[in-house]
């Protein structure tokens, strides 16, 4: 008898999803402005990684950065500012399934949103977290962040910051439960898509701190990391940041290092006379916090509509003969 074997079948219905499948509106960030990098990079991590939009979300703050849902034809939440993390946690809690992506900025992560930032890092929630760090606030016009370098003049800092920048990678290193810290700059592609590539396959809540420029408030503030190759450190190793050959000609201050060393992790991060760019460090044990409140069984519809015959039935109104 002659068929057709069903391992020789191809699944006409499976979906391909190219880069258009995951752009939503045009964006509208000034040009030449950094955040742009940024999502094409999360783009192209979606397309690779072939994430289902339906099973996809994207949460922000308030900011430049926190129009990322919107350009993402993904599931998105545009919050409140200082507010990404909870809102993103009660997402990832209430369905596991889904993949989550956070996008902050310095001032939206830093200052209104610290405490938030702080607990996150401490619950390990299974998350993507990039915070868009450009060292001003843009969207409300050019004041002070947290990271802004001191000496920074701005509208609520004319005669310049009086404050050293808070430094939020080694922030993140000290805090408990602490699972995966990178840092990367928006103007290396391969490499921004890298540790965003990384951070995604991590198990737990990975924060990646993303330099970015602002042409518009502080034009010039990385220009002594883009005119000089050597003011960056190329952090690598075979368990964390990978480089192509034609990268390491360009960047040739190449170090390795291994990403489950704490101690070499907070050197890198608090490194003030150069930028390291990698994966700092990364530690699969910490359990996320999801799974420690894993339901005992799962809340099908069926559970979900005997639940609410059961409540209903104490509202019944009984015939009378």
């Amino acid at each position: 008898m002659f068929g057709v074997s069903i391992n020789n079948i191809i699944d006409i219905d499976q979906k391909y999803y190219s880069m258009e499948d995951y752009q939503g509106d045009v964006p509208r960030w000034c040009p030449g402005c950094g955040d742009n990098g940024i999502l094409t990079a999360a783009q192209r991590l979606c397309r690779e990684e072939q994430l289902p939009p339906e099973k996809t979300v994207f949460v922000s703050g308030i900011g430049c950065s926190s129009r990322f849902p919107h350009y993402m034809n993904t599931y998105g939440f545009h919050g409140l500012h200082g507010r990404a993390l909870p809102i993103a946690e009660g997402v990832k809690i209430r369905r596991p399934d889904l993949h989550v992506f956070v996008n902050m900025g310095d001032g939206d992560c830093c200052s209104i949103g610290t405490a938030h930032w702080i607990h996150a890092i401490r619950f390990n929630m299974n998350m993507v977290v990039m915070m868009h760090d450009n060292g001003i606030y843009g969207l409300t016009k050019k004041q002070a962040s947290p990271t802004s370098p001191k000496g920074t003049k701005s509208n609520t800092s004319p005669k310049g910051s009086y404050l050293d920048a808070l430094n939020p990678t080694a922030t993140t290193l000290g805090v408990q439960n602490v699972s995966f810290v990178a840092q990367a700059v928006e103007w290396i592609p391969e490499l921004l898509y890298e540790i965003i590539r990384q951070a995604y396959k991590h198990k737990g809540f990975s924060f990646i701190r993303i330099m970015q420029r602002c042409p518009h408030y502080t034009p010039a503030m990385f220009d002594p990391l883009m005119s000089n190759p050597e003011n960056l450190v190329m952090v690598t190793h075979e368990n964390g940041m990978q480089m192509s050959d034609a990268l390491k000609k360009v960047y040739k201050n190449v170090v390795t290092h291994d990403p489950s060393d704490m101690s070499q992790a907070n050197y890198y991060a608090n490194m003030t006379d150069k930028m390291p760019v990698g994966i700092l460090y990364k530690n699969e044990n910490v359990p996320c916090y999801e799974e420690l409140r894993k339901p005992e069984r799962t809340v099908t519809a069926k559970l979900k509509q005997e639940a609410l015959e059961k409540e209903f039935d104490k509202f019944g109104i009984m015939p009378t003969e």
